[in-house]
């Protein structure tokens, strides 16, 4: 009898022992599945945030090559740049990101969006400046431009798609709620988002 219940006790060591084994090896699975998922959402997020740079960029020229032609409405340009103003004044920390910060971020991109629409409109009403080469040029890029946030927006929402159904599936969802990891935003297709921006030209 003694015997029998040193053997049940090593069994049931054993088997305690292999649980933990199983549990620390699933834990640090899904730990290190859920930090690689995580790191590309960020990256997916900081192409994003560069795109969206690069067309806060074109603004100064273009500033410059509207204000060559004195007679330009000064007040449709102004609302750009101030509209570029607060657009780069926004910086969120892809890490800590929630829908509110999204939502704002992306509410000031797309107030730039409009303003540069506005913007392009006017010139249609200057030959002169419609034709300058310097205004074509950031046509061309902004062009290029806003087909690229397009497409980073959507790899950004398919990688954070990616990792909060990894976090939020069973029993993953135990191990993220666990180690915090947390759910991040997607964006929200803007009214108008699915069309091409709109080019002035000749």
């Amino acid at each position: 009898m003694k015997n029998k219940g040193c053997l049940s006790a090593g069994t049931i060591g054993i088997a305690l022992l292999v649980i933990v084994a199983v549990l620390f090896f699933w834990g640090k699975s899904g730990y290190n599945n859920f930090v690689t998922k995580e790191q590309t959402v960020n990256t997916k997020w900081s192409n994003v945030e560069t795109v969206y740079q690069k067309r806060a960029n074109l603004i100064p020229n273009l500033e410059r090559t509207v204000k060559s032609y004195s007679k330009f409405e000064q007040e449709t340009l102004t609302k750009v740049v101030e509209a570029r103003s607060k657009a780069t004044s926004i910086n969120i920390d892809p890490t800590n990101m929630t829908e509110q910060d999204l939502a704002k971020f992306q509410a000031a991109q797309g107030e730039l969006s409009g303003a540069l629409s506005r913007l392009m409109a006017v010139v249609e009403s200057y030959p002169n400046l419609k034709a300058d080469q310097q205004y074509i040029n950031f046509q061309r890029e902004y062009t290029a431009i806003e087909n690229s946030i397009r497409t980073e927006t959507v790899y950004y929402n398919a990688a954070a798609q990616d990792y909060n159904t990894s976090i939020k599936t069973f029993p993953n969802n135990i191990l993220a709620n666990f180690t915090n990891f947390k759910e991040k935003p997607y964006f929200k297709a803007a009214a108008g988002a699915e069309k091409a921006p709109e080019v002035f030209s000749e």
